[in-house]
């Protein structure tokens, strides 16, 4: 039986924010965490605890305004892990590992914790006391790896507890009103064609479909069915589960282990090569709808997998809208979670099939990554919004990520054991960044080189050409019989009659292969002059397709350039931006034209040169012990200091940053 009490633990511990309807299930003291990065047995004690929510590590120095980290985030510390977020826990018998699963006879003297965010956590439970050894061990692999109904989740407890939370939507649009879809057809001139209408109220056709769709008379269309041109998703699973390998190190050896065939691991990995053919694919669809001016009709056997990719890819690619912090967002929640993609199954939250987990929303998160940092002017976030997007899929405050569609979301808020005494509760929204971060940190997420779009002159303003308009996307099912029961299969018909109209004209068949008219139209819109506002083509040849780095060698400090980096490059230009905004107030103020005082500008470490490129998830302070020699070139290197004196005497800030 496991304990369970109320947060907070005694005082004499330092203690985590405890979040509401947090509970401690179970904890153990005497805990040695080991220091990740080198291969050393230097490490700190302290607590472990397992709540409902997330696994902590308590400890007496992390209350200390020293390691005080630049980007913190209010809800899941340095040493949290939600229990959402843990991928496998080992455990070290006689120096071999084993995966702990289920009921356990033994107990391990070491824990090793991968986190799906790609942390590694190693705790040394030698010290620790049988019992609690015991109690901790299987509380952490019970809590985190056995399946769960979803009511179970912390997502129901917090909502609960905190009846009274808004949802601080800001200016995303939420697309659960009737009004949302008209106001997003009338600011793509989609009203001109199209219409928003309540087919589905009551979920009568559909659960997998929200009650608003569009109801769009087609003339002409081209049908792309994604089964068939794109990797599967268990090719996607499996690509990401051993390009994931390559960042998951327990230690300094580990990684310098791989250094030398870095290569060759990361292209038998098949990641990038599938983040190419996705950014492919989303080009062929540009180009049906940007130069041929016909519509595209995506299909698949789920329909709300890769079609939510190429879809949200392809508006991300012609409308500058989505480029910006709120339409990218409206975007997700349109295509996404009213969009019905199944984020319970995907994220494996519940942990109850393996066979359905595969990262689709990361998939796109990886591929908008490619196109911000190939066009950082057209985008008004940051890869640091998009990392810190990605890691929010598994914090269980927010019932975004956490459910499978909307109807799903309606009926598990009906029942009367969640009312409270206020009525009632409201799930909050993962688009409420202040919840997360204070503005401080917020200021990483939003793009200070952002190429904002010029408002029109009323006085020159034209009359507008009409032009094609652009299609919101309506997933679908596949056309012909599957063998495989899907979830439209039985209302597919239903569906053509009373969604689609019965003027579909003439249907155009894609094909494999893409035509040399579809290069012709790449070749020629990377001849012309970047429009920040316009349609943007990402570069997907060769080396072009990269690693997000940020995200995926965040926690390895091996990885680190000490001084270097985008963020130091970025840290450099905000200095300078700064500095200019101070002269431009004095020189108003002297002109008796002085300023109301609030220059926004982004706070950032004045000295860039100690920064890492780490920065802003990783403390400075944390140092990588080398090897000797770990590749044939180490002892070509120079003293790190005299590198980072030299980088910044010969930092090149006049490049194309594109």
């Amino acid at each position: 039986m496991l304990f369970c009490s109320t947060l907070p633990v005694p005082e004499t511990w330092s203690t985590p924010q405890a979040a509401e309807g947090e509970l401690l299930l179970c904890e153990a003291s005497t805990v040695y965490k080991y220091t990740q990065e080198d291969g050393s047995n230097r490490g700190t004690y302290g607590k472990l605890v397992c709540t409902n929510f997330k696994i902590s590590f308590l400890d007496d120095d992390s209350a200390s305004d020293d390691n005080e980290p630049e980007f913190k985030n209010k809800i899941v510390g340095e040493n949290d892990i939600t229990l959402q977020c843990v991928d496998q826990i080992y455990g070290v018998y006689d120096e071999k590992k084993k995966l702990l699963t289920g009921q356990l006879r033994k107990y391990p003297e070491r824990l090793i914790i991968y986190c799906k965010d790609l942390r590694v956590f190693n705790f040394c439970l030698r010290y620790t006391k049988e019992e609690e050894v015991k109690r901790i061990v299987s509380g952490i692999v019970h809590h985190s790896q056995t399946p769960k109904l979803l009511k179970r989740l912390f997502l129901f407890s917090y909502a609960s507890a905190a009846p009274n939370n808004t949802d601080g939507r800001n200016q995303t649009m939420m697309f659960d009103t009737l009004e949302d879809w008209r106001a997003e057809l009338e600011r793509t001139k989609g009203n001109v064609k199209y219409k928003a209408v309540t087919t589905n109220e009551g979920y009568r056709v559909s659960e997998k479909i929200y009650k608003t769709i569009s109801k769009p008379p087609y003339e002409l269309l081209r049908v792309d069915d994604l089964s068939s041109s794109l990797p599967s998703l268990q090719d996607i699973q499996t690509a990401y589960t051993r390009f994931k390998q390559l960042f998951l190190i327990d230690n300094s050896t580990d990684f310098w282990a791989t250094d030398v065939k870095w290569f060759s691991l990361l292209e038998s990995t098949n990641w990038l090569e599938i983040i190419r053919r996705v950014l492919k694919k989303a080009v062929e669809v540009a180009e049906c709808l940007e130069r041929q001016h016909t519509n595209v009709l995506l299909i698949e056997e789920t329909a709300t997998d890769l079609c939510c990719v190429i879809s949200s890819l392809v508006q991300v690619m012609m409308d500058s809208y989505s480029r910006t912090m709120s339409g990218f967002q409206s975007l997700i929640q349109k295509e996404w979670v009213i969009g019905g993609h199944s984020f319970l199954d995907r994220c494996n939250h519940l942990r109850k099939s393996e066979k359905e987990e595969a990262p689709v929303f990361l998939l796109l998160l990886n591929c908008v990554w490619q196109l911000v940092q190939q066009y950082p002017p057209a985008f008004e976030f940051t890869e640091t919004y998009l990392t810190v997007l990605s890691d929010s899929l598994y914090v269980p405050v927010f019932s975004t990520f956490f459910f499978n569609s909307q109807h799903q979301r309606d009926i598990s808020t009906s029942g009367e054991s969640l009312k409270t005494q206020s009525g009632p509760f409201r799930f909050l929204t993962v688009w409420d960044w202040s919840v997360q971060f204070d503005p401080k940190a917020q200021a990483f997420l939003n793009n200070p080189f952002y190429i904002e779009k010029p408002k029109p002159d009323k006085s020159q303003r034209k009359t507008a050409r009409f032009k094609h308009q652009r299609q919101l996307s309506l997933p679908l099912t596949q056309a012909k019989p599957s063998t495989k029961r899907g979830f439209f299969r039985e209302e597919t018909d239903h569906l053509i009659k009373n969604i689609l109209g019965r003027r579909i004209g003439k249907f155009i068949n894609s094909s494999d292969e893409p035509s040399n008219n579809l290069r012709e139209f790449y070749d020629s819109w990377h001849s012309k002059p970047i429009d920040c506002h316009g349609l943007l083509l990402p570069r997907i040849d060769g080396p072009e397709i990269k690693v997000w780095a940020q995200r995926y060698l965040r926690w390895i400090p091996e990885a680190q350039l000490h001084g270097g980096g985008t963020i130091a490059i970025t840290a450099k230009i905000l200095d300078l931006m700064e500095e200019v905004q101070s002269l431009q107030v004095k020189m108003d103020e002297e002109h008796s034209q002085a300023v109301s005082g609030d220059v926004h500008s982004v706070t950032t470490p004045r000295n860039s040169a100690r920064l890492s490129s780490l920065f802003p998830f990783a403390l400075l302070q944390r140092q990588s012990v080398k090897p000797a020699l770990p590749t044939s070139t180490w002892k070509d290197l120079e003293d790190e200091d005299d590198l980072v004196r030299r980088d910044d005497e010969f930092l090149d800030l006049t490049g194309d940053m594109s």
